[in-house]
């Protein structure tokens, strides 16, 4: 049997109209440093290290619809963020441009769009 070689995970990547404009967003609801910013690319990090999030301009972007029908474009990710309150921190997000979307399908959970149209969940660990 081969050996599985070290895999980690580094970031996930969202793209957008404009990398610089969604990742400025994401700072402001996460609270994370940018660690790199190019003209097309941006990764923030989390405090303490780990996984972090990227964005990139796609020309060709197209947001997606949430919650998508026959012929929408999908969500192809979604990013979960866990909270301690799901009050304070959907006014956090809103405050810092997000969009509560107009369905919801848990009530111990929200979705949010972001700028680029990214659909996220806050939720509360029951």
């Amino acid at each position: 049997m081969v050996q599985r070689p070290r895999i980690t995970l580094s970031g996930i990547v969202l793209d957008s109209s404009d990398a610089r404009v969604l990742a400025a967003f994401y700072r402001r609801l996460l609270g994370w440093t940018v660690e790199q910013d190019e003209p097309d690319w941006v990764k923030l990090g989390p405090p303490g290290g780990g996984a972090g999030l990227s964005f990139q301009t796609e020309a060709a972007y197209v947001k997606p619809t949430w919650p998508a029908g026959p012929g929408d474009q999908q969500m192809m990710v979604h990013v979960d963020i866990e909270v301690d309150d799901l009050g304070a921190a959907g006014a956090h997000a809103v405050a810092a441009g997000a969009v509560l979307a107009e369905y919801q399908p848990q009530e111990d959970v929200r979705v949010y769009l972001d700028p680029a149209g990214h659909p996220f969940c806050l939720w509360v660990r029951s």
